[in-house]
């Protein structure tokens, strides 16, 4: 189980308890990455270190969610590793669930489903809501909580992707859209959450930004054409529309507006060609 802590002193003396107990009975191990903690989260963790299973990494600066997590998942020595945030929402009881329902499926990666649960800030939910919608308008999502904390990963798969994973925030969401690009199995399962007690969320609007930027960017690298194609075709219909309007309608030439509009078109056709080029080589440095 790998637990990212960013300046998480307020709760952890709770929680990890709780978390080393339940990983010790399951014979799990735990590691604990400090995320360049400033509130003495860094100080507790070490007092766990002597703890059975339960190792400790400390970053010296914050790295960000992503780069705690990628620290995590290149210290994995199991077949499977399970995230699992600090901040006391999850429920410990879903991880073994998740995992049963991971080796009878056979799945790739398993998200946690927080449905409605999980949406206590109605700010948060409708930015959720957006990113998932702008997520399926790019490519096929056979998951609704694409930003959820407790996931599972078949560990050489999550090694070899996150190369290409941001470590910022977005990190989650951005991880499991390259597990469905790459063909592997995402499944959802459902868990229960609570809402945090103490402390304070770092999820922000600019993060949210930041997370569409992310998602586009991960298209663009996976499947430009689906972003540049539609592009192009508009530009060129506009053009078309324009140009024939003017031409037949009107009694002059070609504008100059429509002529612009259909060489945009074609410049947006070619880019794209280039970018599916380009990601044809990027994915082929996903598969060694």
């Amino acid at each position: 189980m790998i637990v990212p802590v960013y300046n998480e002193a307020q709760v952890l003396s709770s929680v990890a308890p709780g978390i080393i107990d339940y990983c010790t009975s399951q014979s799990w191990r735990v590691i604990f990455v400090d995320d360049g903690s400033q509130d003495g989260s860094g100080e507790y963790l070490d007092s766990l270190i002597n703890s059975s299973g339960v190792r400790v990494f400390h970053h010296k600066v914050n790295r960000g969610y992503g780069g705690a997590i990628k620290t995590g998942i290149l210290n994995t020595d199991t077949p499977y590793c399970v995230t699992f945030d600090a901040d006391g929402q999850h429920n410990l009881q879903d991880v073994e669930m998740i995992f049963g329902y991971a080796m009878r499926t056979q799945a790739d990666m398993v998200v946690g489903n927080r449905g409605v649960q999980g949406e206590f800030n109605v700010y948060r939910a409708v930015g959720k809501k957006l990113i998932r919608i702008f997520t399926r308008l790019l490519m096929p999502l056979p998951v609704r909580d694409l930003n959820s904390g407790l996931k599972l990963y078949r560990t050489d798969l999550a090694r070899k992707y996150l190369k290409v994973c941001p470590n910022s925030m977005s990190f989650s969401d951005v991880i499991t859209l390259v597990f469905v690009n790459q063909h592997n199995l995402v499944l959802e399962y459902p868990i229960t959450v609570v809402p945090r007690k103490t402390g304070k969320s770092t999820i922000s609007t600019y993060t949210a930004f930041e997370t569409l930027l992310e998602i586009l960017n991960i298209i663009l690298m996976f499947n430009p054409l689906k972003v540049f194609l539609p592009i192009s075709f508009f530009c060129i219909f506009i053009g078309f529309t324009w140009g024939v309007i003017v031409l037949f309608l009107v009694g002059r030439g070609v504008s100059v507006g429509a002529m612009l509009a259909i060489v945009t078109g074609l410049i947006f056709f070619v880019l794209g060609l280039l970018a599916n080029q380009i990601s044809a080589l990027r994915m082929e440095s996903l598969k060694e």
